[in-house]
């Protein structure tokens, strides 16, 4: 059997007494999608913040591809293939779609000169992530005259125009309507097998609609982790953690 892609191993994080994380297990297989749900300050956000590097282990350590990167800076984890999309799209307001998916896509000659066309790679890596996302006749549209559902795509799209290995996403259908959750869980889904995703969200209707391994978190550990449907069995669950998906 292969090793894990990602391991946190008895990672606890203590800030001032208070466990954010205690003593966390959780292991991602390579190609996976696992969403992790659990209340607030269950501590899913300062796991996301343990594996890139902005929060240090007080014990324990994170492990991805078998190396532990622990005690690396942010910037050397996501060189190492792991990149995060926060909650709030962070995409350049200023610049058209393309130019956001080609200068994540690693062509910084276009934050030097903007008159340079890009190289034929960086093109069809911009035309691919423009299929994924759906925004193919949206492409020289300024990333900040976009919807807020096309906000959150884009910048999903650079999340995986970085060629990252491993992405962790932030509750990224938060201020969406139905139909937009529903677009964002088959862009998700279409990149299992690709990718790894780690998925944090609340909304239990969009966890569905993933299908992928489904991880409850409390008190800064997993509380129990396997299929959406065994986790909704688990009474515990459901009354004290699941509560009512959004309408």
């Amino acid at each position: 059997m292969s090793s894990p892609l990602l391991s946190l191993e008895a990672v606890t994080v203590d800030f001032d007494g208070f466990k954010a994380l205690n003593s966390l297990e959780l292991s991602l297989e390579a190609g996976s999608l696992t969403a992790v749900i659990g209340p607030n300050g269950a501590g899913k956000s300062t796991m996301c913040d343990a594996v890139i590097g902005r929060v240090r282990p007080t014990v324990g350590q994170v492990l991805f591809r078998g190396e532990d990167i622990s005690r690396l800076p942010e910037h050397a984890i996501v060189a190492r293939g792991i990149c995060r999309k926060f909650q709030t799209p962070g995409v350049l307001v200023g610049l058209s779609v393309f130019d956001n998916l080609a200068i994540a896509s690693g062509d910084r000659r276009w934050w030097r000169a903007f008159g340079l066309k890009p190289d034929t790679e960086t093109r069809a890596k911009v035309e691919e992530t423009l299929a994924l996302i759906g925004l193919q006749d949206r492409r020289d549209v300024l990333a900040g005259e976009l919807s807020h559902g096309e906000k959150q795509w884009l910048e999903i799209g650079m999340v995986v125009a970085t060629g990252c290995e491993l992405l962790l996403l932030d509750e990224p259908t938060a201020g969406m309507g139905a139909a937009e959750t529903r677009r964002t869980a088959e862009i998700i889904r279409s990149l299992v097998g690709v990718r790894t995703i780690l998925v944090i969200d609340h909304d239990i209707d969009f966890v569905e609609q993933l299908g992928g391994h489904v991880v409850v978190m409390h008190q800064g550990a997993v509380f129990m982790e396997g299929t959406l449907a065994e986790v909704r069995s688990n009474q515990d669950v459901e009354s004290i953690y699941l509560g009512r998906p959004r309408g």
